[in-house]
């Protein structure tokens, strides 16, 4: 790896990051909360500087004029890192608000991370601090590598190693054959559905500056909120139904769905499988949930499925908000819901988990291994919409569901020790790895927090964020030896 690659680039994101954390200015501003300026300023000003100083002092750094010819290696310590810097530089503000650096640290990782747990205990803040923890994570849902790919012409070329190192999914699908117009398409459609949704919440009633907070958290599948009591604060069941389409939305392919508004074709998305398994999971799994709260918890069928339904796309999207304190459930609606939790969204969608595309080739990669037992001489492939999946892709996706459970059990293991609970190991090991937000219980519940718990349990936790969100390859990488060999230039 060479270090002037490395350096200009990374000062190059940290210039843009410094700016993106100046906007809260133009909210405190708006409010009339000038002590609010300061946090944001500082924060803003010294990733600028930091990025500005990177590029200048280390050598022949300042000389490059774009990436082009990036290796792969360099591509994920340079998406690793910029996660690792954003997540430091956007939980600074917090300190000024009278957090510890860990607490700071855990918010702000969970933001960018979409991942939506919390350790507030008070809701006792200003505007301009709800309006960061939400961008954040509308900056982190769709992916920061993503959105400076498609404004930053330096990343033009470079783009598609640190596009796919960001959020390394099972295939790489494109929309076009320029990384930089895919990233662009992506982007027109994150921000055009949540202009939407700012627009329809605010028809049932929700105030602007909730209206766009909500949003931003919901597309980005993040769950923060200005409402300590989330969605279920706001009593109203239109706000409910419209924030779990939204959901819904969010946890589907954003290159699937753009095709569909390009193409003016809307049942091109029940063409795709992915999405078929995914919204049948979603269904199937609201329906066994709702049933369970009617004959267990006495709800009415039609408050039952609107909860279920939306407490069943907040989990499986990672979104983590909430219509109803899903921690006063009964146990079967709580253990049907815990196994949500594994389910995971779509590919190239703002959603968390492991991905319905990796179920999908899991189990007919078993499927085959079966059948093979019986016709051992048969040649089986395995197709997803007709296309051949190669063998090098499914050998990878099982590695990876592997490894994701390995960091599941480590992650529970550690967490259980630290604060002798079983649930809560459990809980906060999965919502952490895949950026789910809320744990079970009253304490870490979806109207709980995290703030009692452990500063180790924190930190694990912060590293689980950090790894899920990366989907687990960029940190595997990195356990190798020749993954840690640099060069002064090239």
């Amino acid at each position: 790896m060479r270090l002037n690659y490395l350096a200009n680039a990374l000062g190059l994101i940290l210039k843009y990051i410094g700016l993106v954390v100046l906007i809260p200015i133009i909210v405190a501003i708006i409010y009339g909360d000038y002590e609010s300026i300061y946090p944001f300023l500082i924060s803003g000003l010294g990733s600028i500087i930091v990025g500005y100083l990177l590029r200048k002092y280390v050598k022949d750094a300042s000389t490059i004029e774009n990436l082009n010819d990036i290796k792969k290696s360099e591509a994920l310590l340079i998406v690793a890192v910029s996660w690792i810097l954003f997540g430091i530089i956007s939980g600074a503000p917090y300190l000024f608000y009278g957090l510890t650096p860990t607490d700071a640290l855990f918010e702000a990782v969970s933001g960018i991370t979409t991942t939506g747990a919390t350790i507030l205990t008070n809701f006792d803040y200003p505007e301009a601090f709800f309006f960061w923890r939400s961008l954040s994570q509308w900056l982190g849902g769709l992916g920061i590598i993503v959105l400076f790919i498609a404004i930053l012409p330096q990343f033009a070329v470079a783009g598609r190693q640190m596009f796919f190192a960001e959020a390394p999914g099972p295939t790489e699908d494109k929309i076009t054959p320029r990384i930089r117009n895919t990233a662009g398409a992506l982007w027109k459609i994150y921000a055009g559905l949540t202009v939407i949704e700012i627009i329809l919440l605010h028809f049932t009633g929700m105030p602007w500056f909730d209206c766009v907070c909500n949003s931003l958290s919901t597309l980005a599948a993040g769950g923060f909120s200005p409402n300590p009591q989330s969605l279920a604060g706001y009593n109203s069941n239109a706000a409910i139904w419209i924030t779990t389409v939204f959901m819904f939305l969010a946890g589907a392919s954003f290159i699937l769905q753009y095709k569909v508004v390009v193409q003016k074709k809307p049942l091109l998305i029940f063409r795709n499988e992915e999405f078929r398994v995914y919204a049948g999971m979603v269904c199937i799994m609201s329906l066994l949930i709702a049933l369970s709260l009617y004959f267990s918890d006495g709800y009415t069928m039609k408050d039952g499925l609107m909860h279920a339904f939306y407490q069943v796309a907040s989990i499986t999207t990672s979104t983590g908000s909430a219509s109803v304190d899903f921690a006063q459930w009964s146990f079967v609606p709580q253990v049907l819901l815990f196994t949500v939790m594994f389910m995971g969204s779509c590919a190239s969608s703002a959603g968390g988990g492991i991905k319905m595309m990796r179920w999908i080739l899991v189990y007919k990669s078993m499927k085959n291994s079966i059948t093979k037992v019986l016709h051992p001489n048969a040649i089986l492939n395995v197709k997803v919409d007709n296309v051949i999946i190669p063998h090098e892709i499914l050998n990878q996706t099982v590695v990876f569901v592997f490894f994701y459970f390995l960091c599941f059990s480590v992650g529970a293991l550690l967490i259980t020790m630290v604060e002798k609970d079983v649930v809560i190991g459990l809980a906060g090991s999965i919502t952490a790895l895949g950026n789910i937000g809320p744990g079970f219980g009253t304490i870490t519940g979806p109207m709980g927090s995290f703030s009692s718990m452990h500063e180790l349990t924190k930190i694990i936790m912060i590293a689980s964020m950090l790894i899920g969100r990366l989907e687990i390859v960029p940190f595997l990488v990195m356990f190798q030896k020749d993954f840690w060999v640099f060069k002064r230039q090239a």
